[in-house]
């Protein structure tokens, strides 16, 4: 059995985290915005895992499709989804527009600010899930810890970013944007204690899984798969894979979930 420990990566951000939980690691009260694994095979891997540690708001973006991203000279688009571990009172995503609007009206919202109004900010917290289709012009706010996953592409157009010196991309974003608001059905809130399928496709597919283990849903997965636990308590093949770090298997019934615990499970569509 394929069993591949994932670099870790630990990536300070202007509006990252000094409080990171303890089970993470100790960073030394740097300001983490971002742990995210790397894959042996790099751009040419389909699936990326990060977890996001928040304490401001993230800049207002879009991402491309894959064609879209392929006329762009990127190898795929992006599409994404976010699991809650954590959120303060108060915290928000920000995830399609309230108002349906037009490209110029969004043009002009973003270079006075007011674009920050036209998001649709929603209440967020422990264990929501949300689905980020490409062309959903999208913010992360405070107060969140975020696992992310995501089709690999270094391809983010950002609209808006309250000011902070980083290149704006109107043009690019706007051409693949969705000018109003977005809901899609794979939104949900997520039971910790259940073994749920939570994305089928069409670019990736993920499991949570629980224990007891469904192996129904194991069974479903195949290729390279990326496990991720999110939370203590996970091992494959006995080997303990702690919350933080990410392996890649190629045989899902080495996974063992203690009673409890909970990870997630990524494989290509």
């Amino acid at each position: 059995m394929m069993l591949i420990r994932l670099e870790t990566i630990v990536v300070e951000k202007p509006w990252g985290r000094t409080d990171i939980p303890p089970a993470f690691g100790d960073f030394g009260g740097r300001r983490i915005g971002e742990i995210w694994f790397a894959n042996p095979a790099g751009d040419d891997a389909p699936i990326m895992v990060k977890f996001l540690f928040t304490s401001e708001r993230l800049s207002i973006q879009v991402h491309p499709d894959d064609d879209a991203a392929q006329a762009a000279g990127y190898p795929r688009g992006k599409e994404e989804c976010w699991l809650i571990l954590s959120a303060d009172p108060g915290a928000e995503l920000g995830v399609g527009l309230n108002v349906q609007t037009t490209r110029e009206a969004l043009h002009d919202a973003a270079l006075d600010g007011s674009i920050v109004d036209m998001i649709d900010w929603r209440p967020s917290k422990n264990d929501d899930f949300v689905y980020n289709r490409a062309g959903t012009i999208h913010a992360i706010g405070p107060g969140l810890i975020v696992v992310e996953v995501q089709q690999n592409v270094d391809c983010t157009y950002r609209l808006y970013d309250y000011g902070r010196p980083r290149e704006l991309h109107l043009d690019a974003g706007l051409r693949v944007a969705h000018p109003g608001p977005v809901h899609d059905p794979r939104d949900a809130v997520v039971d910790p204690h259940a073994n749920r399928m939570l994305v089928s496709g069409p670019h990736f597919h993920l499991a949570q899984i629980a224990a007891p283990i469904d192996t129904a849903l194991l069974e479903q997965a195949a290729g390279e798969m990326t496990f991720v636990p999110v939370s203590a308590g996970c091992r494959v093949a006995g080997e303990s894979v702690a919350l933080g770090e990410a392996v890649l298997l190629s045989a899902p019934t080495a996974i063992e979930i203690d009673e409890g615990a909970r990870a997630l499970l990524a494989w290509p569509a």
